[in-house]
């Protein structure tokens, strides 16, 4: 489900909430786009904890999710990575990854080297400017995170979940209308939000029958986004969506 919005494009359009990138800056986003594709199916592997980082990795379609296992099994997801994402582009300081990145549903990704990062960004610093911005942004869904476990309700958590998935799903251009793809499982909900898998279905349960949302067929349907927003005390600015890095634009029109 998606408005049209290429592979190609995504990245393009996601930074662009950030700058105004010149044809260039566009030029070297479809190039790092168009890297070394790589398809997974769900529940696949990407990187493991213990490996060696290769690559930067670029969302193209579907979900991943960040997470840490206990000894015992248990796993906590501790991000998502949707359409347009960046799995940290400063990877390349460690020496062994720390944690795992999965497929959380069939999932297409760009795998960028060193080399491909630095060939796109030497002579585009607008571009990597822009970069960094999403790091920024990527670090302040991480507290905002920590704040849903810490201090929100089983229904704020669950709520503020799915929109904060939602709206980044639109800024993607993978929504239509108040409606996107939601393939992911209610166990994946429930090691992202600190609750049991009983316990998430009890809350999408309680969310349906006030009117606030709509699942079907990995489908979701969000009857009135702002109800859903109030329902999880959700607001969108820690997601810096109105063109905030306008100091870094581009002087091209």
């Amino acid at each position: 489900m998606g408005d049209g919005i290429t592979v190609s494009n995504v990245l393009i359009r996601k930074l662009e909430r950030y700058t105004r990138l010149s044809q260039v800056d566009r030029d070297a986003c479809h190039a790092l786009s168009c890297s070394r594709p790589r398809h997974y199916r769900a529940k696949e592997d990407v990187v493991r904890e213990g490996d060696r980082p290769e690559f930067i990795y670029l969302i193209l379609d579907g979900w991943a999710g960040r997470y840490k296992y206990l000894p015992d099994g248990r796993r906590q997801i501790v991000s998502f990575f949707l359409p347009g994402d960046i799995c940290d582009i400063n990877i390349f300081v460690l020496r062994e990854m720390d944690h795992f990145v999965g497929a959380l549903s069939r999932l297409k990704v760009a795998q960028i080297t060193r080399g491909d990062f630095e060939t796109a960004t030497l002579d585009n610093p607008r571009l990597l400017q822009a970069l960094y911005w999403d790091t920024l942004v990527a670090t302040a869904i991480q507290r905002e995170w920590a704040l849903n476990l810490g201090q929100r309700s089983a229904l704020e958590r669950v709520a503020h979940l799915i929109c904060e998935a939602f709206i980044r799903l639109r800024v993607a251009g993978r929504t239509v209308g108040n409606r996107c793809d939601w393939p992911i499982t209610q166990i994946a909900l429930a090691e992202a939000s600190g609750l049991t898998p009983v316990h998430v279905s009890r809350t999408l349960q309680a969310l349906a029958a006030q009117g606030l949302i709509e699942m079907e067929n990995r489908t979701l349907h969000i009857p009135d986004l702002d109800a859903l927003m109030q329902a999880g005390l959700f607001t969108a600015h820690y997601l810096h969506l109105d063109h905030e890095g306008r100091h870094i634009d581009s002087n091209e029109g």
